[in-house]
């Protein structure tokens, strides 16, 4: 056969190559995830290992979460009160503020620090356990390393993210209160009571929910690529990078669909 010949045959194997590898990707996936709940229901109850995620995922990214809050409102609640200014309607800064840091802001940065503090640090603990051996050593040891390893991380996850974005919006409304009310001379009655009369439960409670779906989609990915990982440090470092860009991707993808969900309620 000639060499004409066996470019196109090549070409369609590198591409069904790619569509398996994708498919045996999303098949893994759901796969260790619904194992991952299933084992949520079932004892022994892994209570110090939960708690040991819930420091690690919550408590530990308070620092980081709290940061880029203050400094993402106070950046939005300066420029929306220069925007607004000109048309004389810079009392309506405080609910712009808190509508957009509720419904959008404050879930997706929230997500996205966990995953570049947490998701990451998941997948390398477990990449480093599945090297090294220790994941099959308790196998061997008659323990579930899903169960031991993967759920407890899936539920602090769910749990400790919601209330991260909680944290991020005070703090955030914070520092966007100190800039426009006490940087820039925003009227502080009208302010809050914009805040208080147009701001609505909804746009708290879709950031609460995005919160959900985020926590349960970077633990699920970060356990996965963690959990599977190969190929000594070097594929631990690979494994780590694929499970922060593949959480960070579909946060973005879940922020639309749950936005568009929500919206036509």
């Amino acid at each position: 056969m000639s060499e004409a010949e066996n470019e196109p045959r090549g070409l369609l194997s590198g591409l069904l190559d790619g569509v398996v590898e994708v498919f045996d990707s999303i098949g893994t996936q759901v796969l260790l995830t619904f194992q991952s709940v299933v084992w949520l229901f079932r004892p022994p109850y892994r209570f110090s290992q939960l708690f040991a995620a819930m420091d690690f995922i919550g408590v530990q990214s308070i620092f980081i979460v709290a940061l880029t809050g203050v400094f993402s409102g106070m950046v939005l609640a300066l420029q929306t009160t220069h925007s607004l200014r000109q048309f004389g309607a810079e009392g309506t800064v405080g609910y712009i503020v808190a509508v957009s840091l509720t419904r959008e802001i404050s879930p997706v940065f929230a997500a996205l620090m966990v995953t570049a503090r947490a998701g990451s640090g998941m997948a390398a603990t477990l990449g480093n356990m599945r090297v090294t051996e220790q994941i099959d050593a308790l196998t061997t040891m008659a323990i579930s390393p899903v169960q031991f390893l993967l759920s407890p991380r899936l539920l602090a996850a769910t749990l400790m993210v919601p209330l991260l974005v909680v944290l991020y919006t005070c703090v955030g409304m914070a520092g966007a209160y100190l800039v426009s009310v006490k940087g820039l001379s925003v009227d502080p009655g009208i302010w809050v009571s914009n805040i208080q009369n147009r701001l609505v439960p909804s746009d708290f409670w879709m950031g609460i929910v995005k919160g959900a779906v985020f926590g349960f989609l970077i633990s699920t990915i970060a356990c996965r690529q963690g959990y599977h990982a190969s190929g000594g440090a070097r594929g631990v470092g690979e494994a780590t990078t694929r499970a922060v860009v593949q959480s960070a991707v579909a946060i973005l993808i879940a922020n639309y669909l749950i936005t568009s969900w929500m919206t036509d309620i």
